[in-house]
């Protein structure tokens, strides 16, 4: 048996890179050096952490367009699209280096009463970093994922191994070379090439104190197994079936040009995509002939032409799932609004696939129940607010909604009783870095960005400081 990974294209099959996977002695070396470097990492001023990691930040910046292409050669995104993963990481990791201090900084106890606070007495809570935490990451968007974990893991005083997707290995060089070239000390940010077994291993070593995973449901069951009865904090982000509603009173040309980018950019496959619409009758038909219409725009291909705006899925298995969804839906009576000889490209035994519309779909059909995670989208249309609020938290997933509208007090009494992590007003698909990412359901467990994603990569410690008796 082979111990080396290949990173296969899905453009055209050629092998990007092949690596040496680690076996026991490489992870117990890192885990050693990540215990060894830790001490002194989290000691390091909060002002030296944040230099260190805007130096990175730097690092991957100035390399975009390198960058940019390798992922569209690792994963498929046309490239001039994927410029704006990097744009979208240094947002994020910059963002929260400049909120770490305010949000590790101790609070203070201030009583509600002078009898509650007694004289002679200091009290507070220190935000106390974890140890070693351990990220393992998706290919879909290598570089996004990723640094919502490691960015405040290191600012909070962890340190970092990462074990990325091997579609996206790569990605996991490139931000080591830059976090070394920024100087950081040896040991506090480390990578693993990893097959399943060895990554359980991984998991489960007691030096390993929580677990960031994006990836999907079973996989994040499998995480949850093998961390039961450890006591070590795990972060699922598993995916979603994101609806979106457009209301009677939605601007047509708006809810479409950003429903259409909310459902296939990517190809699909984003686990906040819109993968489910749900329109008031008074607008449907006009909507579904926009929408239509809109679709009919991409143009299907090689993803280095800088003229392709849809390129391939990940690979042949991705393709035939989203393809059998369709199939299946049509023949229990689904429409298929896009013909796919208009992409050319989209050929049977490929994973080049045409983007799809599928109308008088219902919920017995899993193309309105599973994640598709590929270029294709149901419309149902629904008679008002509660059957559309219905229908939304039908679903075994619950990341992000969508509520279509230009009157924000409705939007909001129907975004209070949608089961889902976000709740957006005429826009999709998008994740701001001031804002909890959070999922319930099988969209996963725990909290990253925003200034409370730093509560689940510390430990809260009470100190309680009686002045001396002299």
């Amino acid at each position: 048996m082979s111990n080396n990974i290949q990173l296969i294209s899905p453009i055209d099959g050629a092998v990007l890179a092949e690596r040496e996977l680690a076996g026991d002695t490489e992870i117990l070396a890192a885990v050693d050096a990540a215990n060894a470097a830790q001490t002194d990492w989290q000691q390091t001023p909060i002002e030296q952490r944040a230099a260190l990691c805007h130096k990175a930040i730097d690092k991957l910046r100035d390399n975009t367009e390198v960058l940019a292409e390798e992922i569209t050669r690792m994963m498929g995104r046309p490239v001039s699209q994927t410029p704006g993963e990097i744009r979208g990481l240094e947002q994020r990791a910059r963002y929260m280096v400049d909120i770490a201090a305010t949000s590790l900084a101790d609070m203070e106890i201030t009583a509600a009463t002078e009898a509650a606070d007694p004289a002679g007495f200091t009290r507070y809570i220190r935000h106390e970093p974890l140890g070693l935490v351990l990220v393992l990451a998706p290919w879909n968007y290598p570089y996004l994922t990723a640094v919502n974990s490691i960015i405040p893991a290191l600012m909070a005083g962890n340190t970092v191994i990462i074990k990325h997707s091997r579609q996206t290995l790569l990605c996991a060089e490139r931000f080591h070379q830059a976090f070394t070239e920024a100087g950081l000390p040896e040991g506090v940010f480390q990578y693993l090439h990893l097959d399943h077994q060895h990554t359980s291993k991984l998991v489960k070593n007691p030096s390993v104190r929580f677990v960031a995973f994006t990836g999907s449901v079973n996989g994040g069951k499998a995480i949850e197994l093998a961390t039961a009865g450890l006591f070590k904090g795990v972060a699922l982000e598993l995916g979603g079936k994101d609806p979106a509603y457009v209301m009677n009173d939605a601007n047509l040309d708006d809810s479409v040009a950003n429903l259409v980018d909310g459902v296939y950019f990517n190809s699909g496959q984003s686990c906040c995509g819109v993968e489910r619409i749900y329109v008031h009758a008074d607008i449907h038909d006009a909507f579904i002939d926009q929408f239509v219409e809109t679709v009919k725009q991409y143009r299907l291909g090689n993803p280095l032409d800088p003229e392709t705006t849809l390129g391939p899925m990940v690979n042949l298995n991705a393709a035939g799932f989203v393809r059998d969804q369709i199939k299946q839906a049509i023949a229990a009576g689904a429409t298929a609004c896009i013909d796919a000889s208009l992409f050319p490209a989209d050929q049977a035994d490929s994973n080049y696939l045409a983007p799809q519309v599928l109308i008088n779909v219902n919920h017995d059909m899993a193309i309105m129940q599973q994640e598709s995670f590929g270029p294709v989208v149901g419309i149902m249309k629904v008679k008002d607010d509660a059957q559309a609020l219905q229908l939304m938290n039908d679903s075994a997933y619950g990341l992000t909604a969508s509520i279509w509208t230009p009157d924000e007090t409705r939007a909001v009494e129907l975004g209070d009783r949608l089961q889902t992590g976000t709740v957006f007003t005429n826009r999709c698909d998008y994740l701001d870095p001031a804002l909890a990412w959070v999922g319930v359901k099988d969209s996963g467990r725990g909290c990253s960005l925003s200034a409370l994603g730093y509560q689940q990569l510390t430990r809260p410690k009470s100190f309680y400081l009686k002045k001396a008796v002299r």
